[in-house]
């Protein structure tokens, strides 16, 4: 039997937006469990993905990023977040290789000062995208902000480094039993992946001011008749909420071009998650001011 403690706790990735968040927890769970985008504020929910290892787990918090609230879901993204630092063992700050440090990240530096019961490791993302000295000046530049407990670079796409970087936030965690089950990798519930997976398709490519006001609901769930030893086709209805007539057209596309391709790709990712044929209904709804509606708010579970 092995000496080595088992360790289990919650760590969290801070950043600016599109500094690979979103994309280091899928890599170190080993599966999607969290959308990714280059638009700002894509991350909306708590989700937890739960990476599986004989000597413990780690819990990891895909948080909403940190920003100036607008409307009342900014509010309670915001709460969120702070909530979220306030318990987690570990927070992990991220900065991309192959970019200048800039204000927002001492900003959320400066932040971190706010939550002094979590360990702090500096983690430098993207090092695929960065020469061998653009590595070495940007982990210069990390260390002169604090002292960190470790500084990790990695690169998530090409899975470099996520061992290491396994290993020194499981040493940082607290002895503790297991917390999740082995199979489960996720705490989001299956209709909220799905939900997850259409606004990922839905945001692809469109105008900036779009993805803040898409809001993604399944509202209905089918199963037909087993095909022999198969599952039978899953039919699911799914709605996406904008809050202008515009909004509601730029979704649609030309001819309904633009929904068609949305239904595929996400109907692709759907059929990956589940492991069997989906059949995908989606329609486009206009709900104004969505974001300062406290009732959809709750029905989105914020």
């Amino acid at each position: 039997m092995s000496d080595t403690p088992y360790r289990a706790g919650f760590v969290t990735f801070v950043g600016r937006p599109n500094v690979g968040k979103s994309t280091l927890t899928n890599a170190l769970v080993g599966e999607k469990v969290a959308i990714t985008s280059p638009k700002p504020q894509t991350t909306r929910r708590a989700i937890r993905g739960i990476m599986h290892r004989p000597d413990g787990q780690l819990i990891i918090v895909d948080t909403p990023g940190v920003h100036r609230p607008r409307t009342l879901l900014g509010e309670r993204l915001n709460a969120l977040v702070e909530s979220i630092l306030g318990d987690v063992d570990v927070i992990g700050f991220c900065v991309p290789a192959d970019e200048k440090l800039g204000p927002g990240d001492r900003f959320i530096n400066e932040r971190l000062d706010d939550f002094p019961r979590a360990k702090k490791v500096a983690v430098l993302t993207k090092t695929d995208r960065a020469s061998r000295t653009e590595i070495v000046d940007q982990l210069a530049r990390l260390g002169t902000l604090r002292e960190w407990d470790a500084v990790v670079p990695l690169s998530s796409v090409a899975e470099e480094q996520l061992d290491v970087l396994s290993d020194v936030l499981l040493d940082l965690m607290p002895e503790s039993p297991q917390l999740y089950e082995d199979a489960q990798v996720t705490d989001e519930s299956e209709d909220d992946r799905i939900a997850e997976l259409i606004r990922e398709a839905a945001l692809d490519g469109v105008r900036d001011e779009l993805p803040h006001s898409l809001a993604v609901t399944v509202d209905d769930r089918v199963e037909r008749e087993p095909d022999g030893d198969a599952p039978g086709l899953l039919e699911l209805y799914a709605s996406l909420y904008v809050e202008r007539d515009s909004q509601k057209g730029i979704v649609i596309g030309k001819g309904g071009s633009r929904l068609k391709s949305v239904g595929e790709r996400a109907r692709h990712e759907i059929e990956a998650l589940l492991d069997r044929r989906v059949y995908l209904s989606l329609r486009v709804k206009v709900l104004k001011e969505w974001q300062r509606d406290p009732k959809f708010l709750g029905r989105l579970g914020f």
